[in-house]
């Protein structure tokens, strides 16, 4: 995930006027003939001794012609003069302000901001740009804890929650994982509730957090909610490695894991598609062993490098048995019903699904799943579920995979085609990111 970095704080300024210098009214100390006391000076100005310094006009016309010594020296030398009324400070504040923001001098900046909000004399809209723009700064200048400070400030007297993606990625950056953690949940349960897709933003920041704390479940179940709701390749390949890294993962699942590799990823590593490629073989497979060959050879990725031979003699054994398959796969069915249980007409009906006769093939899995005698009968409603799937009948595959069971990757696999069916249109690809 890319920091999370806000606008430079002199485009900021600009925007909401900081900037420019305010407007000054000097105070009037008219006296009478008789010498009269001065006049009380108007609760918003500035002594003329001061006005002399900083007139707005010849403070403008140096900052537009970078004299920011003068302007500095003139902030001095007025600062020096005693008894400076509150509005004073803040004509003086507003002008350090646009000295720091020209110089880039983020220490006056802040110092200014600060302030300025806290001076009592911003007008309410004015008050809610300036504490965004100091919160901005602090962020910007990776003072994260100051930057959640101002941020927080910022909910709280506006009640606008739009700083809340920079509150979380401060407490992100600043290694406090826990507190990031838990309010990415908050947003993620939010969306779900409210059937939005999470920011893809917040998604790769929950998988980053759950990475930095070794939080294989949250890592886990942010990378399921970028593969359903913005996939693109490495998604899906790192959650289906993952999920085989679980302590409780069967590895006679490594075909399905396969299977849905390939329908979801446009291109596999050449060692994928050689590896699904023997275990359809050892699986009496070959027709869907010729056809990860042939998707690995015409990828570009199989034939080349130091196993090209390698790859070359399985093709070559592939198409074989690949031929014999399809010249005799009818001959089949009859032996397949004739035992004593549903394996084979299982193994014949995904057979049949690999080449494209899906409704035969999944006629024949419900028949084999029917007959019973398997070892593992929800292994066979896992494959129906997905044949399912390969032959478009999103209804009928997501009802029959929402009921497989299984802590050993089965129950995984039926969820992950479920996302898979699901899958925006198009793909909605998103780019995979790391946090800075």
């Amino acid at each position: 995930m890319p920091q999370f970095r806000i606008a430079r704080i002199s485009l900021l300024l600009a925007a909401i006027g900081l900037s420019a210098v305010p407007a000054l009214t000097p105070a009037a100390l008219a006296q009478d003939k008789a010498a009269a006391p001065a006049a009380e000076a108007p609760k918003d100005s500035v002594r003329p001794e001061i006005y002399k310094l900083v007139e707005p006009a010849q403070i403008k016309a140096l900052l537009e012609a970078k004299n920011h010594a003068e302007v500095q020296s003139r902030l001095d030398q007025a600062e020096a003069l005693p008894n400076k009324t509150p509005y004073e400070n803040f004509v003086l504040n507003r002008m350090r302000i646009s000295l720091g923001s020209a110089t880039n001098n983020t220490q006056m900046t802040t110092t200014a901001l600060e302030a300025v909000i806290n001076s009592g004399k911003l007008q309410p809209s004015e008050q809610r740009d300036f504490i965004a723009a100091l919160g901005n700064m602090y962020y910007n200048a990776k003072e994260y804890q100051k930057a959640i400070t101002w941020f927080n400030r910022y909910q709280t007297e506006t009640g606008d929650n739009k700083m809340r993606p920079y509150i979380i990625r401060a407490h992100y950056f600043s290694n406090d994982f826990a507190t990031a953690k838990t309010e990415l949940l908050k947003d993620l349960e939010a969306a779900q509730k409210a059937n939005t897709a999470p920011k893809l933003e917040e998604l790769q920041l929950l998988a980053n957090t759950g990475a930095k704390t070794k939080d294989q479940a949250t890592y886990l179940l942010a990378v399921e909610n970028l593969v359903r709701y913005y996939p693109n390749d490495d998604y899906w390949i790192d959650l289906l490695s993952r999920t085989q890294g679980k302590a409780t993962y069967s590895t006679r699942f490594a075909l399905d894991v396969y299977r849905l590799q390939k329908a979801a990823v446009s291109k596999m590593s050449a060692e994928d598609y050689a590896e699904m490629a023997d275990l359809a073989l050892l699986a009496g497979q070959p027709i869907e062993a010729k056809q990860a060959l042939d998707a690995g050879f015409t990828a570009g990725v199989l034939g080349k490098g130091p196993n090209a031979d390698k790859h070359k003699k399985l093709r070559a054994q592939a198409d074989r048995q690949a031929a014999d398959d399809m010249k005799n796969i009818g001959s089949g069915e009859a032996s397949a019903r004739k035992s004593k249980n549903g394996t084979g007409l299982i193994n014949l009906g995904y057979a049949y699904v690999t080449m494209g006769q899906h409704d035969k093939g999944i006629a024949l899995i419900q028949e084999g799943i029917a007959k019973g005698g398997l070892p593992n009968a929800e292994d066979a409603k896992l494959r129906l579920g997905y044949s399912y799937a390969l032959a478009g009948k999103k209804d009928d595959a997501i009802k029959t995979l929402q009921s497989v069971q299984g802590t050993d990757g089965r129950g995984d696999l039926a969820r992950y085609w479920i996302m898979w069916v699901n899958r925006p249109a198009g793909g909605a690809a998103a780019p995979a990111q790391a946090a800075q």
